[in-house]
C-alpha cells in the first residue's frame, strides 16, 4: 500500500492510502513474511545452513513417504520373510482385511503391528481399535509402544464412565484415536457396544478370534459385537493360531466377518474345501510351467470369467497372465485372498521339542495329588536354576499345586492365573522372566494363550486338556521366534489314569508334543468319544488298539492337508521373493549413514543437547529448545540408536529411524515453519557479476489418505 496522508484522531492515527482509509488499529505491530517470495523481497532471510537443512528435510520427507518400507523400518523388530511377506501382501489392498492364522509362536503380533504401523504412518489408519482377551491388554500396550512406538490408550469401564461424566452426551470411544480394550467390555455391555460400532474407526483388530462363537441360529454375544464393528469397519485383522478349534464352522464364520460376500453360504464354503486338492494340483501344475487341461476348464474356468479369461491369455502365449491365473484360482477356489497361516513345516529353523513322559506310581501310604508334586518337587531340584513354566486346567489346582510345593521344597514360585487382577499377573509374568527372579511359574490354562515365555526350556504339563488345539497353545508359549534352546516338555501322570490315556494318545498316537498337529478338529472329532470312555475306564488293550488308528488317521490327514490346504495357503502366505526385496531395502536404509548425519543436524537447529555416546548411538537432552512444538522427552534425556542389531538387545535405549515420532515431529515443526525457506549469498568467486536465483519446488498430490497417493 502506497500512503498519499496521515490524519490524528484523537490521538488514533488514520492512513490515507487513495480511495482507502485503514485505522491504525487495524495494522499489526509485527510484519508477518511467511511464503519464500515474501520473505526474500522483504529481506526477511535465513542463514545458507537453515536453507540447506530444509532442503535436505524436504528431500527426506519426499523420499520417506513414497518408500515401501515406510512403517516396517520403525519396528523394533529383526525382519524376519513370513512375517515382512504378510505384512507388505495385507498393506497393499485398498481394503486390508484378513485373518493372521499362523502356527502358535510364528510371530502374529508383530505381522499385526507391522500392519496396523504402516497404515497409521501413511495416513490410511488414523483411528484404529485393538480388541484382545481380558488377561491381554497390558500386554498388547506394552508390545505396541516398545516395538513401534504407538501409544494406545487402555479403555475400561471406569474411564468410559470418566469421560462421559465430564460429557455426558459425548461418546467416549472419540476420545481417543488409538483405543485398546478388552472385548468383554464391549460384550458385556450392549451400551459399550453401540457406542463402539458408531465410533468410525478405519482399522480394527481382535486378538485370539477363535473365542469368537457362532452357529447359523445362534450367533455369540462377542461374534455379534464384532460383526456389527466390521460391517462399518474398512479394515479389520483377525488373529488366531487355532482357527479350526471351533470346527469348520467356526472357521466359516470368522471368514465370513471379513468378506460375507465371499463367505456367505456355510454349505456351499464345506463343499468347496472337498476340491481344495484338486485346485493345489492344477496350481502346482500352472507353476511348473504347464496349462490347464479341458478338465481343469469344465471344473473351474466355466464357474469364474475372470479365471477363464487369464486360462485363455496363458493358453494364447501371455505369460504375464500365469502368475494372474494362480492367484484368481487360489482366491475364488482355494482357501481365499483373505486367510494367511505359516507352518513351522515351511519356515524352518527352531529348536526341537522334546517329550519326557513321567509315568507314576501311587505308593498305598500316598495319594495321586501327593505323588505329582514329590515329583514336581524332585524335577525341579534336578533342574537346579532353570526356569520352568508349569500349566494346569483351573485357578484352584493352581493354589494347591503352588501351596503343596512349598511345604516339599524351598522354591521362589509365582502364580498366574484369572483370579488375580491384571497388574498382579503382570507383576508375576515379569519376576519370572527376570534372570534373578522367581523360577516357577504356576499357571492355570489362562496363561496358554498370548504370554510369551521363550527364555524357558522347561515346560511342565501338569494335566492335559481334552484338545488338541489346546495343548499346541499351551506348548506355544515357549516353542516361538526367540527361542534358543530345544524344549523339555515334561509330562507326569499316574498309570492307569486318566493322564496317562491324554498322555500316551497325544505323544503315541498324534506326536503332538514333539510336533505341531495338522488337522487336529478331524482326529479329536474321530476319537473324542473312545478318549472319553477310556479316560472314565482305564483299558490298556484298548488303549494300545486306539493309539494305532490315531496314528494312521494322523498319517492319512497329514497328507490330505499337505496336497491340499496347507499347500493352498502355503502358496498365498509366504512369498519369499517379495520378502527378500522388502527385507534388503530395509538393510540398506538400516546401514545409510547420511540420514543419520541429517537428523543430528536438525536437532541440533532446534537446540538440542546432542552428544555421541558410541559408535551410531546419541544421547540427547531438551536444554535449549526452540520449539516447544516436539514430544516431550524425559528431563534426564534420551539415549537412541541407528543400528538395529544394538537395540534389539538394550530394551532401555530406543531405536531411532525416519519413522520414529520424535523424526516426524521434527520434520513437522521445521517445515509447517518458515525457517530457511528464503536464504541470501554472496558469491564472492563468481568471476562476473549477475543474480542467481535457487528454487525448489515440491509436488503433491492432493488425494484421501486412503488412497496412498504419496507411495
Amino acid at each position: 500500500l502506497q500512503i498519499d496522508s496521515v490524519r490524528s484522531i484523537d490521538g488514533a492515527l488514520i492512513y490515507h492510502c487513495g480511495p482507502r482509509s485503514i485505522p491504525e488499529s487495524e495494522l499489526a505491530d509485527t510484519l508477518s513474511l511467511g511464503g519464500p517470495q515474501e520473505r526474500l523481497l522483504a529481506a526477511s532471510i535465513d542463514d545458507l545452513q537453515a536453507f540447506a537443512l530444509r532442503a535436505e528435510a524436504v528431500e527426506w520427507r519426499c523420499r520417506m513417504q513414497a518408500s515401501p518400507v515406510r512403517g516396517f523400518i520403525g519396528g523394533r523388530v529383526d525382519p524376519i520373510p513370513h512375517q515382512m511377506s504378510i505384512a507388505a501382501d495385507v498393506t497393499s489392498r485398498l481394503l486390508p482385511r484378513v485373518l493372521l492364522a499362523d502356527e502358535v509362536g510364528l510371530g502374529k503380533t508383530i505381522e499385526a503391528g507391522l500392519v496396523l504401523h504402516r497404515l497409521h504412518l501413511t495416513g490410511r489408519a488414523s483411528r484404529i481399535l485393538v480388541l484382545v482377551p481380558d488377561a491381554l491388554p497390558h500386554q498388547w500396550f506394552v508390545e505396541l509402544l516398545r516395538r513401534f512406538n504407538l501409544m494406545f490408550s487402555l479403555f475400561d469401564e471406569e474411564r468410559c464412565a470418566a469421560i462421559e461424566a465430564g460429557d455426558p452426551e459425548g461418546n467416549p470411544f472419540l476420545d481417543s484415536q488409538l483405543v485398546l480394550c478388552p472385548l468383554s467390555l464391549l460384550s458385556g455391555s450392549a451400551k459399550r457396544a453401540q457406542q463402539a460400532a458408531e465410533a468410525a474407526w478405519d482399522l480394527m483388530i481382535v486378538d485370539e478370534a477363535h473365542h469368537l462363537e457362532w452357529a447359523v441360529d445362534a450367533p455369540g454375544v462377542a461374534y455379534q459385537v464384532v460383526e456389527a464393528i466390521a460391517q462399518r469397519v474398512p479394515g479389520v485383522l483377525l488373529l488366531t493360531a487355532t482357527p479350526q478349534q471351533l470346527g469348520a464352522e467356526g472357521h466359516f464364520a470368522r471368514l465370513r466377518l471379513l468378506d460375507p460376500d465371499r463367505y456367505g453360504d456355510l454349505n456351499e464354503f464345506l463343499a468347496e474345501s472337498t476340491r481344495y486338492e484338486q485346485v493345489a494340483q492344477v496350481v502346482d501344475r500352472i507353476l511348473q510351467g504347464g496349462l490347464m487341461s479341458e478338465a481343469d476348464r469344465e471344473l473351474f474356468a466355466s464357474h469364474s470369467p475372470r479365471v477363464q479369461q487369464h486360462a485363455a491369455q496363458l493358453a494364447a502365449g501371455d505369460e504375464t497372465a500365469r502368475q494372474r491365473l494362480v492367484a484368481d484360482l487360489l482366491d475364488e477356489f482355494g482357501t481365499g485372498r483373505v486367510m494367511f497361516r505359516n507352518t513351522r513345516a515351511v519356515i524352518q529353523g527352531f529348536p526341537p521339542r522334546l517329550c519326557h513322559l513321567r509315568p507314576l506310581n501311587v505308593e498305598e501310604t500316598s495319594s495321586a495329588e501327593g505323588t505329582l508334586i514329590r515329583w514336581l518337587a524332585a524335577t525341579l531340584r534336578e533342574l537346579g536354576e532353570a526356569k520352568v513354566l508349569l500349566i494346569c486346567r483351573t485357578r484352584k489346582l493352581a493354589e494347591d499345586i503352588h501351596e503343596r510345593l512349598l511345604r516339599e521344597i524351598n522354591v521362589h514360585a509365582v502364580l498366574f492365573h484369572e483370579g488375580l487382577t491384571l497388574m498382579q499377573r503382570d507383576r508375576h509374568a515379569a519376576a519370572f522372566a527376570d534372570p534373578e527372579g522367581a523360577r516357577l511359574l504356576i499357571c492355570s490354562e489362562i496363561g496358554s494363550e498370548g504370554r510369551n515365555f521363550q527364555f524357558a526350556q522347561h515346560l511342565v504339563l501338569y494335566d492335559l486338556p481334552r484338545d488338541p488345539e489346546l495343548l499346541e497353545q499351551r506348548i506355544g508359549r515357549l516353542d516361538r521366534i526367540g527361542q534358543k534352546g530345544a524344549i523339555n516338555i515334561h509330562v507326569p501322570f499316574v498309570a492307569g489314569s486318566e493322564g496317562e490315556v491324554l498322555a500316551r494318545w497325544y505323544h503315541e498316537g498324534l506326536d503332538a508334543f514333539e510336533h505341531s498337529l495338522q488337522g487336529a478338529t478331524q482326529l479329536l472329532h474321530s476319537f473324542a468319544a473312545e478318549i472319553e470312555a477310556l479316560c472314565a475306564k482305564f483299558d490298556a488293550g484298548k488303549l494300545d488298539e486306539c493309539i494305532r488308528r490315531s496314528k494312521a488317521l494322523r498319517l492319512e490327514v497329514r497328507q490330505k492337508l499337505e496336497r491340499g490346504h496347507n499347500r493352498l495357503l502355503e502358496l498365498n502366505s509366504c512369498k519369499p521373493r517379495l520378502a527378500a526385496r522388502l527385507i534388503e531395502r530395509i538393510r540398506d536404509v538400516d546401514a545409510g549413514l547420511d540420514f543419520e548425519r541429517f537428523f543430528i543436524r536438525l536437532l541440533d537447529h532446534f537446540g538440542m543437547h546432542v552428544e555421541e555416546m558410541t559408535h551410531r548411538t546419541w544421547y540427547i537432552r531438551p536444554d535449549n529448545l526452540i520449539t516447544d512444538a516436539l514430544p516431550s522427552l524425559p528431563e534426564e534425556g534420551l539415549t537412541f540408536s541407528f543400528d538395529r542389531e544394538r537395540a534389539l538387545s538394550r530394551d532401555h535405549e530406543a531405536f531411532m529411524t525416519w519413522d520414529h515420532p520424535l523424526v516426524c515431529a521434527a520434520l513437522d515443526v521445521l517445515l509447517g515453519s518458515h525457517a530457511g525457506n528464503a536464504g541470501f549469498a554472496f558469491w564472492k568467486a563468481s568471476g562476473g557479476e549477475g543474480l542467481v536465483l535457487q528454487t525448489c519446488f515440491i509436488a503433491e498430490c492432493i488425494a484421501p489418505p486412503a488412497l496412498h497417493a504419496t507411495r
